[in-house]
């Protein structure tokens, strides 16, 4: 495993990284950083006193026993069987280099993170699965520019551009990487029955026309193509905004999404309304859906998959991300489903991909840090997950067997090779909005009690 990751340290030093290390904080284990590492970093330029020579890899020296004995501690929103495989996946690299990589996990991670942060108890690393609330810290200077330490060529190495360009926020003092992407999962997929798909001579579709005319003929066969539903909980609406944001990635430019989700585009554009009307066409039609319309908000988003695997299938389509897979019927063997990429819509945008996943933002600046730092932008800190499936790796390099199933291995194939990628909508807008009046309007207009309109000025005034 850490043939890869001393590979990747050569080629860290051979693009003459920034390796400036803060001897007086070697000792901080916990806490915030100096104000003058802070004041360094936060302006994407490190100028404390190197102790050691520019360009040597901080994995590398982790990997040589350099940080032996020392403890880096990371808070984020993984428990229960997540937090046992990401434990998992980075005890081989605390066995190696003597790091204490000390993981603590809460369901109420996104209350309490802000808390230790503005109290002064920032840990170490936090992992972020919602970048709109890492946003808020980059802009207040509480978080390191990983550029600081590590290169702009050593990570485009590292990631795809578009990854670079959703880690790149705004700080005090410019534009700085707020984090390194750790994991991800595709949500740009319809999966299907793959037995009574092929028995009954239907064909994938590559296009949106494709699609609605499979539709159309699944219909004239006596059953609606898709099952749909969006109910889950206080966060009843959640599947709704997937579509949209799906759909505006294949319907306008990568910056117009960029522009929406930063409240620039409101929600009663013409853009976003197509979007919307675009789901209409297929949501509405009763012949299309099972149960009709009316069943949408009332299904459970996890029961929504099952009436794919009835025998006969009572539905035959569903779009809904990777983790979809923990709510198929129990006993289905990974030949019995498949998955194909939501078609696009118009030519020019080609086949985006919509995910969502986790950044890494690093808030103390020590050099065990910055091994660990630099550990999670390889491969190799996600091959454990990898192998035990659910995750793909949002960075360059896992090898395609690592991965569970073929289904899996071409998840990483498409978001490889994805025109463009962009994280999921509401979850960087604001909390009153993405987790607010988004999910509401869409409920209410799934529901019938308002129309287009109305939903877009209902949703857009949560931006006020």
């Amino acid at each position: 495993m850490f043939g890869t990751i001393l590979a990747l340290s050569a080629a860290l030093s051979a693009c003459g990284g920034n390796n400036n290390e803060t001897g007086n904080n070697t000792g901080n284990t916990g806490g915030e950083s100096t104000n003058a590492t802070n004041t360094a970093n936060q302006g994407g330029t490190n100028t404390t006193t190197p102790d050691t020579a520019a360009g040597d890899s901080y994995v590398a020296k982790a990997l040589n026993g350099d940080y032996k004995g020392t403890k880096v501690t990371m808070f984020g929103p993984f428990t229960d069987a997540d937090e046992q495989k990401f434990n998992a996946s980075i005890k081989e690299f605390e066995d190696k280099t003597g790091i204490d990589i000390a993981y603590e996990g809460s369901k109420e991670f996104e209350a309490t993170i802000s808390v230790r942060v503005n109290g002064g108890n920032a840990p170490d690393i936090a992992d972020f699965p919602q970048p709109g609330l890492l946003k808020g810290f980059v802009k207040d200077g509480k978080v390191i520019d990983v550029k600081s330490f590590l290169t702009d060529e050593y990570l485009k190495k590292q990631y795809n551009q578009s990854w670079l360009d959703m880690a790149t926020m705004p700080g005090p003092s410019g534009d700085v990487y707020g984090g390194v992407w750790a994991r991800s999962s595709v949500k740009s997929l319809v999966w299907y029955n793959k037995k009574a798909f092929d028995e009954a001579g239907y064909k994938v579709p590559t296009t949106w026309d494709e699609m609605m005319a499979l539709s159309d003929q699944i219909a004239k066969d006596g059953d609606p193509a898709w099952s749909i539903g969006i109910e889950s909980g206080t966060a009843t609406g959640w599947p709704a905004t997937d579509w949209i944001e799906d759909i505006m990635l294949r319907t306008t430019t990568p910056e117009n999404y960029d522009k929406w989700v930063s409240g620039e585009l409101p929600f009663t554009d013409p853009i976003v309304k197509n979007a919307v009307q675009k789901m209409s066409d297929i949501w509405f039609n009763d012949d299309y859906v099972y149960g009709g319309r009316k069943s949408i908000a009332t299904t459970s988003f996890g029961d929504a998959v099952k009436p794919l695997f009835d025998n006969p299938p009572k539905a035959w389509l569903h779009r809904q991300a990777g983790f979809i897979t923990s709510f198929f019927p129990e006993g289905l063997s990974a030949d019995s489903f498949d998955w194909f990429p939501l078609p696009p819509i118009d030519a020019q945008y080609g086949q985006p991909a919509l995910i969502s996943g986790d950044i890494y933002a690093m808030f103390n600046d020590r050099p065990e840090v910055r091994a660990v730092m630099e550990f999670f932008t390889t491969a190799d800190s996600l091959k454990t997950w990898i192998q035990s499936g659910g995750v793909t790796a949002p960075m360059n390099g896992a090898d395609p067997s690592w991965y569970a199933n073929d289904q899996e291995k071409r998840m990483a194939e498409f978001l490889s090779s994805a025109k463009t990628i962009r994280f999921d909508g509401s979850d960087l807008m604001p909390g009153a909005v993405g987790a607010g009046t988004f999910w509401k309007g869409m409920t209410d207009y799934v529901s019938g009690t308002v129309d287009l309109d109305k939903a877009m000025e209902e949703i857009q005034a949560g931006w006020k």
